[in-house]
């Protein structure tokens, strides 16, 4: 049985930290080890993982360096021949690791295996609806626009494949070596995604059932959303020289995307005039956008601007309707995969 090393970065998470660690301990494949990367939690996370008692968890306190920086100390010392990594508020299914295993042991030239994902609450309750990638043939142009991976808790990576993008650096008094790049806060997940399917042979593939439980909380900000695009806008400038071809025929598409992304994260925010503006900008970006994904972008449009001119209590209710008939489109989608591939 292949070694799997789960890489949970720690950072003021006390009131979700528990549970995401048992939702690792709940998995039916059993030969893991936990990695949990104190990245100078100010709060009682870090306690609460010294509560358990298991001889697979390791803790590993460093000096605060962010995500990036926490999952490239989990690299350094993990010990398994897969990494998994799981965001300190995040959940898995108890299945997920079974999964993985199974999918890249079987398929060798798959180096990242991600699953969908499905969203919860600051609960953790499902809201009903899913993260619906592309699954397969994911090309560098794939990752720059839509992202299908979709959060950092959802894929299983062969350890070859962070030898191959591997780069060393003196960020801190001494040579060390980074996969994931520190210089990001934000956008870190797709600067390493679109480095391993631009510069190695590696493949990246999807599960079809959603065996990631992504949190969205209303712990965001307007403000983060701007952050959020700054952050892509430099990851666009360090790829430029790395992938010329590739940015002078996908970048205004891809900004496109990104913006409409951002866009209905204002809506979530219920930040009209933010989502408005976003939308704004996106179709002024590219506005074939509208072509290429009528169904996505139309409904941004309409969202921004329903947010914009109906009463909240409102446009609520038309929100929970519209997520309700989404989320059972998309079991149904999910569904219809699956028994696709059971008799295939």
């Amino acid at each position: 049985m292949k070694l799997v090393s789960v890489i949970i970065p720690v950072y003021n998470v006390e009131n979700y930290i528990a549970q995401t660690i048992n939702s690792v301990l709940s998995q039916t494949y059993t030969n893991f080890e936990v990695l949990i990367i104190d990245d100078e939690s100010p709060d009682r996370s870090i306690e609460i993982c010294q509560q358990f008692n298991d001889p697979r968890i390791k803790i590993i306190h460093q000096q605060n360096r962010g995500l990036a920086g926490a999952r490239n100390t989990g690299i350094r010392h993990a010990q398994g021949d897969y990494l998994a990594f799981l965001d300190s508020d995040d959940l898995w299914l108890p299945e997920k690791l079974a999964r993985h295993v199974q999918h890249l042991d079987s398929a060798p030239q798959v180096g990242v295996s991600f699953s969908r994902s499905q969203f919860i609450d600051g609960e953790s309750q499902p809201l009903g609806i899913y993260q619906m990638p592309k699954l397969q043939d994911i090309t560098p142009s794939h990752l720059l626009c839509r992202n299908p991976i979709g959060n950092g808790s959802a894929p299983v990576i062969r350890k070859e494949v962070f030898s191959a993008i591997c780069f060393q650096d003196n960020l801190y008094g001494q040579i060390e070596n980074f996969y994931f790049d520190e210089n990001f806060r934000q956008s870190e997940d797709i600067e390493c995604w679109l480095r391993i399917a631009s510069e190695t042979s590696w493949l990246i593939e999807g599960i079809g059932d959603a065996l990631t439980l992504y949190r969205v909380n209303g712990e965001g900000l307007s403000a983060n959303v701007l952050k959020q695009y700054d952050s892509w806008s430099q990851m666009i400038e360090k790829h430029r020289d790395r992938s010329p071809e590739l940015l002078a025929q996908y970048e205004n598409p891809a900004r496109a995307f990104q913006l409409r992304y951002l866009a209905r994260r204002a809506v979530r925010l219920k930040d009209s005039k933010m989502a408005v503006r976003l939308t704004h900008q996106a179709l002024a970006t590219h506005w074939q956008i509208i072509l290429s994904e009528p169904s996505r972008t139309i409904q941004t449009i309409f969202a921004a601007y329903l947010l914009r001119l109906l009463p909240l209590s409102f446009y609520q209710g038309c929100e929970r309707f519209a997520l309700k008939l989404t989320g059972i489109s998309q079991q149904l989608h999910i569904l219809r995969d699956r028994f696709t591939v059971k008799f295939a």
